[in-house]
């Protein structure tokens, strides 16, 4: 049994989210992948809200299920969420009705709403805690009033009649005006988490933390390899495979490069942070619109109340200080809410999809036996349930007449290839960029909570300093050999390319990378 240690999903720096902080610790699970139950109809690789809704909505039909973690539930993007479930979703429809049009977006909305409904019925069923909040998506100042009001016409065309235009909202910072949508939830999304886990071996299916997929081969049945997280890459007797008719890769971006997905999804990290706040809380729901982000909801605790504030995002390894970020949202914090005393700070990976719709269905086309869930951007906890009902309709043999919408191959993508194109242009530049510039900082020496990349090419490391004591890798990411650079924040290693990210000590946090980074030179 363990906790997360810093630089690990579901941590940040030294401490971990709020909704992880009072969590048991993950058994170390890998008994039982040999021998008669090395075999299943669905293997689901990830334990967030969308893995373990569509593991048990499988093992509710009768499927032999077992989801494979690579830390312990909720380690990903879940449990590092704002825990918001809202259909207004900031600027999101309306960037969706500009890219596709009415028609589109109201599919979306839809899929949202099956999922928010089919999220807040199964709180109700168990007992777990809602918050049932007001949620707005607002203009900090004037020149953000523009953007707010095409969500406000983006809301409209999707059939959310209740979104109505406000000036002025219950909040001490400043608002220029806004989106309200009232009635719309925020949860802890632990207990829900916890609670489909209890249902899904309720049903006869298993959960393995601490195991890491590292391959899928095969096609009738998949094998997929297996091997324990702590491992590192060290033992070939821990080496370790399953066999299954079909797998679902709900594991933010997939694992596998086949489809491309990594090339089609742009991965960004953003941060919250709770504080203890003196007098009264903020409790609507909010988001801006505008530049820089600020996200805020309130929190019931064990000790009282958290204000949760939320911002300071970046794309996966392209900011040069995200602790000078974090340091202008806490100043923000400060200013806006007096004595506000901080208690958590933590962050997500999210993925932005190149045509602004999630990416879920199969992993090839046609090829209906390897499924994905990856896109949602930072509206997971709707989104996430959505595409969990999506894939166990497709492969129970039903339909969603939302679909389209959620769909991982479609015509619609077209609208994205701009986007793509751009972003794999940076793709280009970072790498080139990572394998040279090192060459202008030789000799550099990081200190406490530093770390640096030098070297000329042929003899790159990457060193880093962290709680005294020196690491040193090979700073080649082994997905497709971008060179990492240094979150002084989380403390952590990201590769700027797709995303992988990595401990001080080079240990893989998540993927695409399926592997480790190498020991020094």
């Amino acid at each position: 049994m363990r906790r997360l240690t810093a630089g690990e999903p579901g941590s940040s720096g030294a401490m971990t989210s709020l909704w992880l902080a009072d969590q048991a610790e993950p058994l170390i699970a890998t008994r039982g992948v040999d021998g008669a139950q090395n075999s299943a109809d669905v293997v689901v690789v990830g334990a967030g809200i969308t893995g373990l809704t569509t593991a048990v909505l499988l093992a509710r039909a009768g499927k032999q299920v077992t989801v494979v973690e690579a830390f312990g539930v909720g380690a990903g993007a879940t449990g590092n969420t704002t825990g918001k479930v809202s259909l207004l979703q900031g600027t999101k429809l309306s960037r969706i009705n500009a890219k596709h049009g009415r028609e589109v977006l109201r599919e979306y909305v839809t899929g949202n709403t099956e999922g928010r409904d089919w999220l807040l019925r199964y709180c109700e069923e168990h007992g777990i805690s809602v918050q049932r909040e007001d949620d707005h998506a607002y203009a900090q100042n004037a020149d953000g009033v523009s953007t707010a009001r095409r969500v406000l016409a983006a809301a409209r065309e999707a059939g959310l009649d209740g979104a109505e235009w406000v000036e002025d909202a219950d909040a001490p910072f400043p608002f220029a005006g806004g989106v309200r949508l009232r009635d719309q939830a925020q949860v802890d999304p632990m207990p829900v988490l916890n609670s489909l886990v209890t249902e899904l071996e309720t049903h006869g299916g298993r959960l393995l933390e601490g195991v890491r997929v590292t391959s899928i081969s095969g096609t009738n049945p998949l094998r997929i390899g297996l091997q324990p997280t702590e491992s590192a890459e060290d033992s070939q007797q821990q080496q370790l495979s399953m066999k299954a008719e079909q797998c679902v890769l709900a594991t933010g971006i997939p694992i596998l490069d086949r489809g491309g997905f990594f090339a089609r999804v742009k991965p960004q990290r953003s941060y919250c942070l709770a504080f203890d706040v003196p007098g009264d809380i903020t409790r609507p729901m909010f988001i801006a619109v505008d530049s820089p982000t600020r996200s805020v909801r309130y929190a019931p605790s064990s000790t009282g109340e958290k204000l949760i504030v939320g911002g300071a995002g970046h794309t996966v390894g392209r900011s040069d200080s995200v602790a000078a970020d974090i340091e202008e949202l806490t100043k923000w914090t400060a200013l806006h809410y007096p004595g506000a005393v901080q208690t958590h700070f933590w962050s997500a990976q999210d993925y932005h999809p190149i045509d602004e719709l999630p990416y879920v269905g199969p992993l090839l086309p046609k090829f209906e036996k390897i499924f994905v869930a990856t896109g949602f951007d930072k509206w997971g906890m709707s989104n996430g349930v959505a595409a969990a009902l999506a894939l166990s309709s497709e492969i129970l043999g039903g339909r969603m007449d939302w679909r389209r919408a959620f769909a991982s191959w479609s015509p619609h993508e077209a609208s994205g290839l701009t986007t793509a194109l751009m972003a794999n242009l940076e793709v280009g530049f970072n790498l080139a960029k990572g394998w040279i510039t090192p060459i202008t900082a030789s000799g550099a020496t990081p200190s406490e909570g530093e770390g640096v990349v030098t070297g000329p090419p042929w003899h790159l490391q990457a060193k880093c300093v962290v709680d005294g004591e020196t690491h040193v890798v090979s700073p080649v990411c082994p997905h497709l050999g971008g060179i990492v650079s240094w979150n002084d924040a989380d403390r952590a290693w990201e590769c700027p390319l797709h995303g992988s990210r990595f401990a001080p000590d080079g240990t893989l946090l998540e993927g695409p990378a399926t592997k480790s980074l190498t020991a020094g030179p």
